[in-house]
């Protein structure tokens, strides 16, 4: 549930009356097979889609289905800044584009709620929705629609004037980087390794969908026929959520509607938040195997959702915001045939899913699935796009090529070969040991900074200097402000001190049969200085005691290892005075 469902429903509702209920019924039946069929392949196979797509395609194929799939969680999270600014908007007054910044804010609710585990999250979720369908149902009380009406909906009607926003619904009820997400979140389950207990666990996961997507459905459709009851009857044109918020008061004769409908609104853009973080984390380790801090992946994404909103909030105003939502919308129906696909293609395939390969009238509803959204997809792009390129030649020479690549992509993704899993003679651990090269140490840096630390890496570098006959490194920075201005001129009383602190220990190795060599620089920069050095005698190893503080003193200190760590190839091993404690 998210602000980009309020848009498309509502605008169809007060466009279209009941005459696209159909499309959010047969979405939300495609959004329970395609959700079931995610889960079967988290649940049976032990992969996430992303996983699986890096597994059976070339790379190039999964560097594509990534970046689109981030193009998607972006548009997503588009919606839900517009709403959450929209919401607030309505509720207290605060400026649109005010809002839209203050959406940042909601990255330390998401890692707030991360510290308590997924089962927390998705208590939160739950209680959001709960609060939006409430709301609703509430309001449809008071706009007592005709129940016959509501069901002329079903029949199926489509033209070129609904089928944009059609495409929207089916985008916002299906929504792409959800079959990644609950593809991974199935496996927080205690499921057992069995058949039976697999298949017990794919049995009650589609309960739990229909459960889930069936109160989304009662939430959509309640925001259509709303809009259909209350704005399409009165032949009102909506063409922003602020005005549908002023208008339900006069309509439904009561001030408590117009409240409930900005609380939702709210509601449904903090509950999609969640899961849009989550997807994204998923996707990104799934296809590039790359691990970001969370907080660093939620202000990426945020950041590319808020730009466009901002611009559009400045350039456009509210009405803008409104399009803007229903665009977000189609953008993730475009990208669904590039998830949905795969999707099929592995659980119909039995050497990922053994006898839980999906049988003939499966693949027949999934595949009649997938070519409705391409046959929709297809269709728009040539009634929307098409006139657009051709009105140019300049339009059709930049964009053309864009076109023509994302269809070879779509065709590599349906008829490619599936690469096999793949299957390794010998357990991963063991070929790990078994090939592991032998380090040798010959020249270890060991940076020393006159403080109690050098205790601990001197003692370290000299335990792994001794059995190898290597050379230890000793490096000195110099930083004083003396040691900045004037470089190896500087002569203070601290420096002279320091040169023989260092001779003591260079004396102290010597008798100990280790071959010690100092140097001292002076620089305005310790991590600088030893990354130079680090490059200029290239270290086999270098050691380094850590002072162990973080945060804030870490700002007011620097923190000097992570940055050696990040610039030199040699190995960084840190270690701390175990009398100063852990």
């Amino acid at each position: 549930m998210d602000p980009g469902n309020w848009a498309t429903d509502l605008e169809g509702g007060a466009r279209f009356g009941y005459r696209l209920l159909w499309v959010l019924v047969l979405s939300n039946l495609m959004a329970i097979l395609l959700q079931t069929l995610s889960a079967r392949l988290g649940i049976v196979a032990g992969r996430d889609l992303a996983q699986a797509c890096r597994e059976a395609y070339p790379r190039w194929v999964c560097n594509t289905l990534w970046l689109l799939c981030e193009i998607a969680i972006a548009a997503c999270d588009l919606a839900e800044v517009l709403g959450a600014a929209i919401a607030l908007h309505l509720l207290f007054g605060l400026p649109l584009l005010a809002g839209v910044v203050l959406t940042a804010a909601d990255t330390i609710l998401v890692l707030w709620l991360s510290r308590y585990g997924i089962r927390m999250i998705e208590a939160v979720i739950l209680s959001l929705i709960a609060v939006i369908t409430g709301c609703f149902l509430v309001e449809l009380a008071f706009a007592k629609p005709a129940l016959h009406e509501i069901f002329s909906g079903l029949t199926p009607k489509i033209n070129n004037q609904s089928l944009y926003v059609a495409i929207g619904i089916l985008g916002a009820t299906v929504m792409p980087h959800n079959l990644y997400l609950h593809s991974a979140l199935v496996q927080t389950r205690r499921i057992g390794r069995t058949v039976a207990e697999r298949r017990d666990a794919c049995r009650f996961n589609l309960i739990d969908s229909c459960i889930a997507l069936n109160g989304a459905l009662i939430v959509n459709a309640a925001i259509l026929v709303l809009a259909a009851a209350v704005f399409f009857k009165q032949h009102v044109i909506v063409t922003e959520i602020e005005q549908a918020y002023q208008l339900l008061s006069p309509l439904l004769g009561t001030m408590l509607a117009s409240g409930l409908f900005a609380i939702a609104l709210l509601a449904s853009g903090q509950s999609s938040t969640l899961t849009g973080t989550l997807a994204g984390q998923i996707v990104m380790e799934g296809f590039l195997k790359l691990r970001l801090r969370p907080v660093l992946r939620r202000l990426m994404t945020r950041t590319l959702a808020i730009i466009p909103a901002i611009f559009t909030v400045f350039l456009a105003g509210e009405q803008g915001t409104y399009k803007l939502l229903i665009l977000s919308q189609v953008v993730l129906s475009m990208q669904l045939p590039f998830a949905v696909i795969p999707l099929i293609r592995f659980t119909n395939d039995p050497a990922r899913m053994g006898e839980f390969a999906n049988r003939t009238w499966v693949k027949t509803l999934a595949w009649s699935a997938a070519a409705l959204i391409l046959v929709l997809n297809f269709w728009l792009a040539g009634i929307e796009a098409g006139p657009w390129m051709m009105a140019s030649p300049w339009r059709l020479v930049l964009v053309g090529p864009l076109v023509a690549a994302l269809v070879v992509l779509l065709g590599c993704v349906m008829f490619f070969g599936l690469r096999p899993i793949g299957t390794e003679p010998e357990p991963a651990g063991v070929a790990v040991v078994s090939n592991r090269p032998e380090p040798i140490y010959q020249r270890i840096l060991v940076p020393l900074d006159q403080s109690d630390r050098d205790r601990a890496a001197i003692a370290h570098a000299a335990a792994l200097a001794r059995p190898n006959g290597a050379t230890l490194h000793l490096l000195h920075v110099e930083e004083g402000v003396t040691s900045q201005l004037y470089g190896a001129l500087s002569r203070t009383a601290e420096v002279d001190a320091g040169e023989e602190y260092f001779r003591g220990i260079v004396q102290s190795l010597a008798q100990e049969g280790i071959h010690a060599e100092v140097t001292v620089v002076h620089g305005h920069n310790a991590k600088d200085e030893i990354v130079r050095f680090a490059r200029q005698i290239q270290p086999d190893l270098v050691v380094m005691g850590a002072h162990g503080h973080r945060g804030l003193k870490d700002l007011i200190f620097g923190n000097t290892i992570n940055g050696v760590r990040h610039e030199i190839t040699a190995p960084v091993l840190a270690v701390r005075d175990r009398s100063r404690g852990v």
